[in-house]
């Protein structure tokens, strides 16, 4: 039976390098690959439909916050993301889990406390660090927020990333090879389920997502 396959998207070399050791540990038949940048995570993802688990940082290159992983979600639902970040606030955690991240470790845990979290993840669970209270989120515009994000299917996700990136929707439809008819359709079931009335405030809404969690735990 061939070993695990682990994607580690970290804009870090030293980090990437200190993941890789960790994820020795769960045998030499592994594959790691590496990605420096969002969008080589997302080429990454989108080649590989045998990749078992996802980790990723919250702030490197192409992303932002949360809005990463929202995109990745998007592009393949059935990967598991775990987040390995050093905003490891309890906001940001409950947030991350919300909207779809099977786990998160801080950056600070030690090599065991990582091996731990990944195995959790890789038998099916959800890993949260130990001694983290969640709470509830005390912003209710962003538990609406979280809550539409997730009515959206995983096609709506991946148009609506491709609307924070700028594409036209000529050139959505070439990406995801389907008409112009049905990305105007998914933008106008985007914009209905987020509330909104333009693509403009629907990009907003994905960078409030993205952008809050971090500049609020810096």
């Amino acid at each position: 039976m061939p070993g695990y396959r682990f994607v580690v998207a970290d804009d870090h070399p030293l980090f990437r390098g200190a993941l890789q050791q960790a994820l020795s540990g769960f045998g030499s038949d592994c594959t790691i690959l590496e990605a420096g940048d969002f969008d080589s995570a997302k080429t990454l993802i989108a080649e590989d439909l045998d990749i078992d688990l996802v980790l990723l940082d919250l702030a490197m290159p192409g992303t932002s916050g949360l809005s990463g992983l929202v995109a990745l979600r998007g592009l393949s639902p059935a990967v598991p993301i775990m987040i390995v970040s050093a905003h490891d606030d309890q906001q940001t955690i409950r947030r991350a889990l919300e909207l779809g991240a099977s786990g998160f470790i801080s950056k600070s845990a030690r090599i065991d406390e990582l091996r731990n979290a990944v195995q959790t993840v890789l038998d099916g669970g959800i890993y949260t660090p130990e001694g983290v209270d969640l709470g509830e989120e005390g912003d209710s515009e962003i538990s609406d927020l979280i809550a539409r994000l997730r009515s959206l299917t995983p096609q709506q996700t991946r148009v609506l990333s491709m609307l924070a990136e700028g594409l036209l929707n000529k050139q959505i439809a070439y990406e995801l090879n389907v008409s112009e008819a049905t990305v105007k359709a998914h933008v106008s079931a985007i914009l209905q389920k987020l509330g909104v009335d333009s693509r403009t405030q629907a990009v907003i809404c994905l960078s409030r997502i993205g952008a809050g969690s971090l500049s609020e735990s810096m």
